[in-house]
């Protein structure tokens, strides 16, 4: 298995994206779609999910056919900048790490305010009558 970059197995990310697919080829199909056109994934920069590698995976399971995804499926991620915020002097900055020194005040009290998400925001579906 190959390791990207930054050394982590892209297996993550590939099983992540197989249970994304599953999970909105299942909710499509209930809502009468036979083919799923787009999902919106928002990835936090902190969330310990590579966009890349989602990317990729994505990108396989299209080719394979998973779901009800075809060839034109698309994936659009949606970055969320991390941010904290010192909790003493109320500063707001882009922290490199979750836990991290106000750049500020140089205090400990600090609290992750986004960065963290990793969900599926929203899915596209088309029914037998549309291409």
């Amino acid at each position: 298995m190959k390791r990207n970059e930054k050394g982590a197995f892209l297996m993550h990310e590939m099983s992540l994206m197989f249970e994304i697919i599953h999970l909105v080829s299942e909710d499509a199909a209930v809502r009468g779609f036979t083919k799923v056109k787009k999902i919106d994934v928002i990835v936090g920069d902190l969330s310990n999910v590579l966009p890349d590698a989602l990317e990729l995976a994505f990108f396989y399971l299209r080719k394979e056919k998973m779901g009800l995804l075809d060839e034109k499926s698309q994936l659009h991620i949606i970055r969320e900048e991390a941010k904290s915020r010192c909790l003493k002097c109320l500063y707001e900055f882009v922290p490199d790490y979750r836990i991290a020194l106000c750049p500020k005040c140089d205090l400990p009290s600090c609290v992750l305010i986004s960065g963290e998400t990793f969900r599926t925001e929203s899915y596209e579906g088309s029914d037998n009558f549309e291409n």
